[in-house]
């Protein structure tokens, strides 16, 4: 799987700890490239704009909260980003939500228990049926 990954400074451990967790995957990494300060806007919107393009299949955002990433992607039409504290709201963003773009809060989730998360929301299907409706009223709403 190619996955678009980007943080801010406060995310860059983190992001780092992925990519080192998951070498199977391909990773296109948009930074920060160092704990040097970096305005998230600028990374996450390439990331989540490499989702929508279909550069890459989904994308893992990262910044000290995850707010600021989350709010960043879903300026971007066609993604679906999600902000996932715990494996159950990854696991939903997924099955519910189809969600493509997965963001995480560096400061305040351990690094085991994010990639636990991270584990989750990868593997985990859309259900489709009802939930599809849903997700096509959303990208309806994109375009008016």
């Amino acid at each position: 799987m190619k996955i678009a990954i980007a943080s801010d400074h406060a995310g860059f451990a983190l992001k780092e700890a992925i990519k080192e967790a998951y070498i199977e995957h391909q990773f296109v990494d948009f930074g920060a490239y160092s704990e040097q300060s970096v305005d998230y806007p600028d990374t996450g919107y390439q990331a989540a704009k490499a989702v929508a393009d279909g550069t890459c299949n989904v994308g893992i955002v990262i910044c000290g909260s995850g707010i600021g990433m989350s709010i960043t992607a879903n300026k971007v039409p066609g993604i679906r980003a999600a902000l996932c504290t715990i494996t159950d709201v990854a696991r939903l963003s997924r099955m519910h939500n189809d969600a493509n773009v997965l963001a995480l809060a560096g400061r305040f989730t351990a690094t085991a228990y994010a990639l636990q998360i991270v584990d989750t929301w990868l593997v985990t299907p859309f259900e489709g049926g009802r939930h599809q409706t849903r997700i096509n009223k959303i990208h309806q709403g994109e375009r008016s």
